[in-house]
């Protein structure tokens, strides 16, 4: 009796399926273009093929992408993929310069394939609006959220006031900043008997430690 063969078609669709899911995770309109199984390829049928990216694949552009069997056989294949994502997102307006503070005028939206862009694309102004550039970037280069560090709210040399925290108690003192920190950051600093501390930096000149 002639063993039943795996229908080409489903293991396409198998495939096309787990990648729209795994597309979700991206903001925009998907859009997957699958490749085709060899058709010299005989696969025994399978109860339930398993779809799968190659370890260490990201999810879009264009891919390889895995089905394997396990009952009543084993077997993988592997078929190519192009995913392509597009959404809006935001590019530098004019040319930034470093250490510069983004304003809305800086950025402009546009929308289109962001499949191929490198990972952390700016989708949303408020991810970097307030924030201070880290190298400059000329106009049109699409803005990454890594590009970008938040402002200090305290900086080296700056008289701070030391809160520490504690079942039942709370004590402040004075010091001076020893490195400048964003708002959620470690900072030290030197009080007046010349003990440094380490605490998390907040707005308005403020280290916080709790015990």
């Amino acid at each position: 009796m002639t063993a039943a063969m795996q229908d080409h078609e489903i293991v396409r669709k198998l495939a096309a399926d787990f990648l729209y899911h795994q597309a979700k995770a991206q903001t925009g309109e998907t859009t997957i273009t699958m490749g085709q199984v060899d058709k010299r390829l005989n696969l025994a049928a399978c109860q339930s093929p398993v779809a799968f990216l190659p370890s260490g694949s990201k999810a879009w552009g264009k891919i390889t992408v895995g089905v394997r069997c396990t009952a009543p056989v084993n077997w993988v294949i592997y078929l190519q993929a192009n995913v392509q994502i597009t959404s809006e997102y935001y590019v530098a307006s004019r040319t930034l310069s470093q250490g510069q503070l983004v304003v809305p005028d800086d950025m402009s939206k546009i929308k289109g394939d962001i499949s191929n862009l490198p990972a952390g694309i700016v989708t949303n102004p408020e991810q970097v609006l307030g924030k201070s550039l880290q190298s400059s970037v000329s106009s049109g280069t699409p803005l990454r959220v890594d590009l970008f560090r938040s402002p200090a709210v305290v900086q080296q040399g700056q008289s701070v006031r030391v809160v520490s925290n504690g079942p039942g108690f709370q004590v402040a003192t004075d010091a001076q900043a020893l490195n400048n920190a964003a708002e959620g950051q470690v900072a030290k600093a030197r009080t007046s008997n010349g003990q440094t501390i380490s605490g998390i930096a907040k707005a308005g000149g403020i280290i916080e430690i709790t015990y």
